[in-house]
């Protein structure tokens, strides 16, 4: 006798119940394929979801806990101040700050307008950006740094020059100039959330800006609760009657965002559920039939001594066989269709994002206990059928 068959025999309801659904093998056949469809369904569509959810906050780039200062609707100026930038920094306390300027420049190429582009200027762009190629000096004053889309639209690489042509103010009037700059560095890919998108703009050096109007400050805050507590200090600093600035949390963005995937991945999950209902009822009635066509081994059973309790024990290991084989069959096919899904959305398809697992996890444990809580009706109404009853079919 080989270990299989001793397990087997420490286990007599279990023993009964896997000759009985061999024999009827096309019936069983067909629960445990329910069963396998429902396990695959909840299973493929929560991880699923968490893999699209892990590919969307790829795409958007990291969102994180930082605060955007900007002008308010009645500030006078229209952009802040240096003033506006150092109460700021008063009232950030240890939060690292980032003011930006910005503005727009055309590209110019053989003497004629390429194209536009965005212009930021940053004092420290290393606090906001990494780089793709070259570097950026510690004590950056010249020079520009290119994003990834503008370098590749105009073959630009570090050491590259490209002329900018930008509006400015010199002595109180409007002038548009043109310079040339060398390309320090270029920019790697961006998300579409990432703060000061660097994409498709160049950064210059904040000195290159002929005034001391900021677009927006970035108030790096540790946390989403320490950005809070920031935002209101900032917003009790200036704005009274009159909204001078107004401030955009990004992190509230990040949780709205993260909750709506997960309600989505809940409802989802809820209509895979509904297979393994479904795949509960072909197993009652799977056990229906096998009751009604053993209706007379279960009186021999019951007249040489079997409780009623034995024979729902019988029935319910049964449906449990049932379930266990669909659900391990089900968690081997989900398994590979994550597999397919994390290649298409995350290229890698053992990137299983945190939380995945689980719902693969959760499918195949809902279905055992779905065929578990399927078999209790049959197993009831074969146990109570007597004896005598049985005996004569």
């Amino acid at each position: 006798m080989n270990l299989l068959d001793r397990l087997w025999g420490a286990f007599p309801a279990f023993l009964m119940a896997r000759r009985n659904v061999a024999r009827a093998k096309t019936r069983s056949a067909l629960a445990v394929a329910v069963i396998l469809i429902g396990v695959v369904a909840i299973g493929a569509i929560g991880a699923g979801g968490v893999a699209f959810q892990e590919s969307q906050f790829e795409t958007l780039g990291s969102i994180g806990a930082d605060l955007q200062v900007f002008a308010g609707e009645d500030n006078e100026n229209g952009y802040l101040t240096a003033a506006d930038v150092g109460r700021i920094d008063r009232v950030s306390g240890q939060a690292e700050i980032v003011p930006l300027k910005q503005g727009n420049a055309d590209v110019i190429e053989g003497g004629s307008t390429a194209g536009s582009a965005t212009v930021y200027g940053v004092d420290e762009p290393s606090t906001l950006y990494e780089v793709r190629e070259g570097s950026i000096p510690p004590n950056w004053r010249n020079g520009v740094l290119v994003g990834s889309t503008l370098a590749d639209r105009y073959d630009l690489r570090p050491g590259s020059k490209v002329t900018l042509r930008r509006t400015v103010t010199e002595d109180g009037e409007t002038v548009r100039r043109t310079e040339e700059y060398r390309v320090t560095a270029v920019l790697a890919q961006g998300g579409q959330a990432d703060i000061a998108n660097p994409n498709e703009a160049f950064v210059l050096p904040p000195d290159e800006f002929d005034d001391d109007a900021f677009a927006q400050v970035i108030v790096r805050a540790e946390d989403a609760t320490a950005a809070n507590e920031t935002a209101m200090q900032i917003k009790r600093t200036f704005n009274g009657r009159r909204q001078l600035v107004s401030v955009f949390e990004r992190g509230d963005v990040a949780e709205q965002i993260d909750e709506a995937f997960r309600l989505i991945n809940l409802f989802l999950v809820g209509i895979g559920a509904i297979s393994l209902v479904v795949a509960g009822v072909s197993i009652a009635n799977v056990m229906l039939m096998s009751a009604i066509e053993r209706s007379e081994e279960i009186g021999v059973l019951r007249a040489v001594g079997y409780q009623k309790l034995d024979i729902v024990r019988i029935m319910l290991a049964e449906a449990t066989l049932l379930g266990v084989v669909g659900s391990l069959l089900g968690g081997a096919v989900t398994l590979g269709v994550v597999a397919v899904i994390n290649d298409a959305l995350l290229g890698d398809p053992f990137a299983f994002p945190p939380g995945s697992l689980g719902y693969v996890a959760a499918g195949m444990v809902f279905g055992v206990i779905a065929s578990l809580l399927a078999g209790i009706y049959p197993a009831w109404t074969a146990a109570r059928e007597r004896p005598v009853e049985a005996l004569r079919g």
